[in-house]
Order: C-alpha cells, then structure tokens, then sequence
C-alpha cells in the first residue's frame, strides 16, 4: 500500500500527548547566535590540547549529534581509553532559556520518522558536536585497562581541545573487526587510526569479559528502523555488531568512572540504577524451560551464564530467549545520590558505580553531571542543591517513560504501514508482555514488530514462542491485531 498515512504529523502529535515540547523558546537563535561566536578557550595548565591524538568516533550511519570520540595507546600498565565527551556545558549556560528548555524535555526523542532533538541542531550536530576535523572542548574520561583481568585501573577525567579525525559508522567499522568486511575506506592508508581502533577493539574485548566475570548481562538486542522504498515503508531488523559492542563497553567504563570520580569527591549526583528483576520468578521459570535452574532469589551471574549457554546452544533462536528475559528486567531510573551514600547500581551491568554522563548533546542528566564535576574541579559550590537534583533525577525518569511511549507508538504506527498489505499472514512471534485489563502482546520477528493477541491468549506469559497470524493493522492508532494459530 502507498504512503498517504502522514508519520512526521502524527510524531510530533505524540510529541505533544506524551508531554513534550518539540519547539524551541523564542529566544533560542540569539544564544545560538551568541554560542557560535564564542571563541573556543586557548590551552593552559588546566585544559590540555590533544587535538594531535588518534581520536576517532563511531556511531549509526545517520548519527549527526557526536557525543563522543575515542583513542587508545599501550603502556607499561596495559592500554590507556581515552573517551572524549562533548562538553555542552561550555555552551550552554545554566539558566539560559535553552538550558530551561533542555532540562523540561531532558532527552532527545527518536520517533522513527522524524528527530525531535532536547537542543537545537544548530548546536547538537554542529556547534558541540564532534565532528569531522573540527577543533573542539571536550571533557576526557582516561582510564587504564589491565592486561591481566580487564580490570579499570588508574583514571582520570579533565577538560581537553581535541579534534576528531575520523567520523566512522558501526556498519563499516564492525565487519571490518569481525574479519568479514574492509577496512573502512575513512581510515584506509592511515595506519595510526587503524592501530588505535585494533587497540580500542583489544581493550574492550577485555572490558567485556571482566565485566562478565562480574555478572553483567549480554543482551541481543534487536532494533527497528524504518525506510520508504517506491512509496512503501518497510520496517528492518538492525543488529548490534562489534564495532556497537566496543563503544557499548568504552561507555559502560566511562560513566563507571565518572561516578566513581563524583562519589570520591563526597558530592551529592545523579545515579542511573537498574534494580533487581521483580519478575525474577518468571525468568526463573522461563530458564527451567531451556533445562537451567537459577537461584531463588536475583542473581545477575548466574543469569547471565544462562543466556551465554543460551545463545551458544542455539543462536537461530537466543534473540527471542533475550527480548523476553530484557522484558522481564524492568525499566532504569535516575535518582539522587546524596554525598556520602552508596549506591543502588545497575543489576544488568554488574555495575555498583554508574551515572550518565557521555551523551550530553541528547542527555540533560549528563549535562548536569558534566557542571558538578566543574565544580568540584573549581572547587566551587554545587551548582545544584540535592532538593534540584532530586527533582531534575525524577522528570528524567518520567520524561525517559515518555520518550519510549513516543517511540514505541510511533514504531507501532511505522509497523502498521508497513504490515498493511500483508493481512491474513502467519509469523513467528515471542510473548513480550501479559498486562492485566489490556492483553497479551507479542512480537514478530520478521519483520520485527509489536501487536496484541486478540485470540487464544488465554495461557500465555512472557518468553512463550508461538505463531500468529495477522487480523488487522490500524495506521492511525498504531493497532496491530494477531490471532495465534499455534
């Protein structure tokens, strides 16, 4: 079926339903303008210039907000990570009316059709961004990774000029480190880059396996995106590789650092916690199935063995053992730690230390990490008061719920387009969610897309593999109705 259902109009609707803001305040192209003729700071003793480093960053092939860019060297202790951090902060003033307007919406919402960005573009992909041959501020999270066990050792984070000389994408990046692929045309004849990226591999391949030790979970993540192909919107499957694995667990070390680096400090922050499964029954039940037995009570360890052995024994099907176990771990949180308490951590990463801090340009909680970190390097006073951070920690927690209302209505909507011409089809799908007074849901896997059970979902619960076939698609709504046939 052709496109005539308008997505852009009905993304930025669910923009407003869900709460958000998606225009900037009047005032924002005079700061904007007032931003680009900053000049940007000259060296000194206490912003270094690394703007000759190996810096390289990678991201999804239509990322423009670079929030991040990498370099790695080998020394005696085992290989230096630097991670570079745009520093927005230095660009947006707090209080400013785009500083106000950051913290309301506090993330940038990926709808599918359209980008509705927490700051202007002019700013998020240009003028704080990362990008290509660009001199910019950043703020280096350093630390050194042992050889031996993987483990972080000595660490630092300060302020640098740095400059990005190679902007690269998961999708060259990664089947180049797999072996199956060539070297990215980007860092062809450039040995220094191809050296650093093997180094940045090795390190987190050892970053991986520590963390693993520890009882981090390793999820198969499966991801939608949407394209439109002679007038037709099809949804495709976009799988994590090992280039979106190594930046995955450079930012995992980075915000461990960060807030390892805040909690030294003794200064209250903003923590991003996973707390144990409630449905860890169900997962239990769920192992039993595939011949495991867990403990009783949450063990992440233990859990994470299980879809290693999982994914080992039958990789064709580990995406759908994965989808229901992340299902049944629960949505994160911000919360304030006050100075001096210790932290809940985040259950899926094995993680007793952990902030946001390394996506500023798309993050208003990193934004708010960066200012207090300034200000303990200043050693000025807080620039929020634990009151401020406690209410800035829960609207982004709601405001983050709301942005995965957006996004999930909206790849709903995507979906129904896309499904439109195939009623009456069979699919596989998994459980993804029985939820009292509203129904099962399930997902299919090719193409990948979410509904609800309309009939013969008496039974079932998260993690049940079953076939369905498709009843209905409503493109207005976002309604994807299927009926199991076995």
């Amino acid at each position: 079926m052709p496109l005539t259902f308008d997505l852009a109009a009905s993304a930025r609707q669910e923009m407003l339903n869900q709460g958000f803001n998606p225009d900037f305040p009047p005032t924002a192209n005079a700061e904007l303008n007032a931003i680009a003729a900053k000049a940007l700071p000259a060296p000194s003793v206490g912003l270094q210039d690394l703007r000759s480093l190996a810096w390289s960053s990678i991201d999804n092939d239509d990322s423009k907000d670079l929030d991040q860019i990498e370099a790695a060297e080998r020394t005696d202790a085992g290989i230096r990570v630097r991670i570079g951090i745009a520093d927005v902060d230095w660009a947006v003033t707090l209080g400013t009316a785009l500083d106000q307007h950051a913290q309301s919406q506090t993330t940038t919402v990926y709808s599918g059709v359209t980008v509705f960005p927490m700051l202007p573009e002019r700013l998020s992909t240009d003028l704080t961004s990362l990008n290509d041959e660009q001199d910019r501020v950043a703020v280096i999270i350093e630390f050194t990774v042992s050889p031996n066990d993987g483990s972080v050792g000595a660490h630092a984070v300060y302020p640098a000029l740095v400059r990005n000389k190679a902007q690269l994408m998961y999708s060259e990046v990664g089947p180049w480190l797999e072996g199956t692929g060539p070297v990215p045309a980007k860092i062809a004849g450039h040995d220094d880059l191809i050296d650093q990226l093997k180094m940045q591999d090795e390190a987190s391949k050892l970053l991986l396996d520590a963390r693993h030790r520890l009882g981090a979970l390793d999820f198969d993540r499966v991801e939608t995106e949407s394209v439109t192909v002679n007038g037709h919107v099809e949804i495709r499957a976009r799988r994590k590789n090992r280039a979106g694995e190594l930046i995955e667990d450079f930012m995992v070390a980075a915000n461990s650092v960060m807030a390892r680096t805040l909690g030294d400090a003794g200064v209250s922050s903003i923590r991003r916690v996973v707390k144990a499964p409630e449905r860890w029954p169900r997962i239990v039940e769920l192992a039993q199935q595939h011949g495991t037995k867990l403990p009783d009570q949450p063990d992440a360890g233990a859990l994470n063995q299980f879809l290693q052995a999982r994914k080992a024994a039958d990789p064709a099907h580990y995406a759908d053992v994965s989808l229901a176990v992340l299902k049944l771990m629960g949505p994160g949180e911000y919360v304030l730690l006050k100075a001096g308490e210790a932290s809940e951590g985040h259950f899926g990463l094995a993680a007793h230390d952990y902030t946001h801090s390394t996506a500023p340009n798309r993050r208003f909680a990193d934004v708010v990490t960066q200012r207090i970190l300034k200000a303990v390097q200043a050693k000025a006073a807080a620039p929020y008061n634990d009151d401020a951070l406690q209410a800035i920690a829960q609207n982004c927690t709601l405001k983050e719920d709301a942005a995965r209302k957006v996004e999930r209505n909206m790849q709903k909507r995507i979906a129904a387009v896309a499904l439109s011409s195939h009623i009456g089809q069979q699919f596989k799908a998994v459980v993804t969610g029985v939820v009292p007074h509203k129904g099962v849901f399930v997902r299919i896997i090719d193409p990948p897309a979410e509904g609800r059970l309309m009939r013969g979902e008496q039974g079932l619960d998260v993690g049940d593999q079953i076939v369905v076939r498709l009843l209905a698609a409503d493109r207005a709504r976002g309604f994807i109705d299927f009926a199991r046939v076995g």
